[in-house]
């Protein structure tokens, strides 16, 4: 299991790529690299690449590229996220997407195809980096298709498919452009298939990393776990598992988890480890890796003296779930105090303070990251059924309400896995899926439970954390 951490920059935060210093960069890189980390997870700003709709800023490219060579030459390879999007509860979307020139960022023809060849030319201007672990769409770009979101661009389930497919169709293109056999099984197009969806990447050889080896590079779909507990969200699980090369999963107790069950209770320490167990039920290959790739200890719940801790027991627990490519934690450094108007939360989730001193998080991190996790030789063998549907076989409206903090789903999920005698949770199997014995025995399920009839759910009403003091 590899160890990463999200990069926030000490100086000027993401703003820092306004004015971009190498050296405050290195500094950076080097502290991440000393807590023993395999590799970083970096967030250009869309609008400081893409000012105008048709201008994309070869500067701003070369900026990204040097960025991943200073990882590298620390030991560090590099997953790229193109569309920023959102971050820390601030929106940076282009000027020509937004106010007089408001148009639909999922539908609008012009825009998906600006945004595509914005997404192909950052894959191509990193793809001969031999320490780059891969792309990702953009961060929780999901959240922009709906409420609680103030000004969403309203799309579809069907609308989302045909997007993220748009969109990861245009990085495989970028990287296959950089000539690392990135696109895998994809053709030299690119293209998007009769189904809607990107073609599959092919079983590419491991390529050598200054981590040891990595698979060629990723192109992944990062959504917010409104994917898997609002059944409003347009972007749903399946947007997840059948996109890109992993499933991506955002763990963050401030959802409500943490109120429920406490800092360290464990609904809140085993969260990381169930969300990974829900969003991989959707996988439809056995062995797709899933990738916790946002994880952090927030500390509106998890109290600073707790950080340490909820930080280790969170990781572990990760640890023994099937197929986990990687935890990347949030974040790397502290914001500083001097930037303005930030959520309370989000000025200290750094392991590191915003003056670089390491905190108690981050020595937990580190101790994790040096040891390393042992690959769990065998899935969990038990499974817990999720009715994603009706007896009559119609979807089931509700299932991810079900899964949500106070589900009754999430409720049955956590009671089985602090039963269970090796301590990992149960992996989650849909009721769709149930009657595929193939599909079972290739995931290593012998056991299957049922939740209970008679177990209840609790009710939780919880702010977006953009809102949250």
């Amino acid at each position: 299991m590899r160890f990463g951490v999200n990069y926030t920059p000490a100086v000027g935060w993401f703003h820092s790529w306004l004015d971009f210093s190498p050296s405050d960069t290195a500094r950076d890189l080097e502290a991440i690299a000393s807590l023993g980390a395999d590799h970083v997870r970096i967030f250009p700003l869309w609008p400081v690449v893409q000012p105008n709709r048709t201008l994309i800023r070869p500067q701003a490219l070369r900026d990204v590229a040097t960025v991943v060579d200073l990882a590298g030459s620390f030991g560090l390879d590099v997953n790229v996220d193109a569309l920023q999007g959102h971050l820390s509860s601030f929106d940076f979307v282009p000027s020509w997407l937004d106010s007089w020139h408001r148009r639909n960022m999922f539908t609008d023809p012009d825009v998906v195809a600006s945004t595509a060849a914005y997404v192909e030319a950052l894959a191509a201007a990193v793809a001969d980096r031999p320490n780059l672990l891969g792309i990702s769409i953009g961060n929780e770009v999901n959240q922009f298709a709906h409420a609680p979101h103030p000004a969403p661009h309203d799309t579809t389930a069907e609308q989302g498919h045909a997007w993220a497919a748009a969109m990861v169709a245009a990085a495989r293109r970028g990287l296959a452009s950089g000539g690392v056999g990135g696109s895998g099984a994809v053709g030299a197009s690119g293209a998007v298939g009769a189904s809607g969806l990107e073609a599959r990447r092919g079983p590419d050889p491991s390529v050598p990393s200054a981590a040891g080896s990595r698979p060629g590079p990723l192109v992944t779909v990062a959504q917010y776990d409104a994917a898997w507990y609002d059944d409003a969200q347009p972007f749903g699980p399946e947007h997840a598992a059948d996109h890109g090369d992993a499933t991506i999963t955002h763990s963050w107790v401030f959802n409500g988890t943490a109120a429920l069950h406490g800092p360290l209770g464990a609904g809140s320490v085993r969260h990381g480890e169930y969300l990974v167990q829900l969003a991989a039920a959707w996988n439809r290959e056995p062995g797709r890796p899933n990738w916790l790739q946002e994880v952090g200890a927030p500390t509106n719940v998890v109290p600073p003296s707790d950080a340490a801790s909820f930080t280790e027991q969170t990781i572990r627990h990760v640890a023994g779930a099937q197929d986990v490519l990687g935890v990347t934690w949030w974040c790397s450094h502290d914001v500083s105090r001097s930037l303005a108007d930030f959520p309370e939360l989000e000025y200290d989730l750094g392991l590191f303070t915003n003056d670089g001193a390491l905190k108690p998080a981050g020595e937990a991190f580190a101790a994790l990251a040096r040891a390393g996790a042992p690959t769990p030789t065998e899935p969990p063998s038990t499974a817990l059924v999720l009715d994603d549907v009706l007896p009559d076989g119609s979807p089931r409206h509700g299932t991810r309400a079900d899964c949500a903090p106070g589900g009754r789903f999430a409720a049955a999920w956590l009671a089985l896995a602090e039963s269970a005698e090796d301590g990992r949770g149960p992996q989650v199997v849909l009721r769709s899926r149930l009657a595929d014995g193939a599909l079972r025995g290739a995931r290593g399920i012998a056991r299957i439970v049922e939740v209970p009839t008679d177990l209840d759910g609790t009710t939780l009403t919880v702010a977006h954390p953009a809102t949250m003091p």
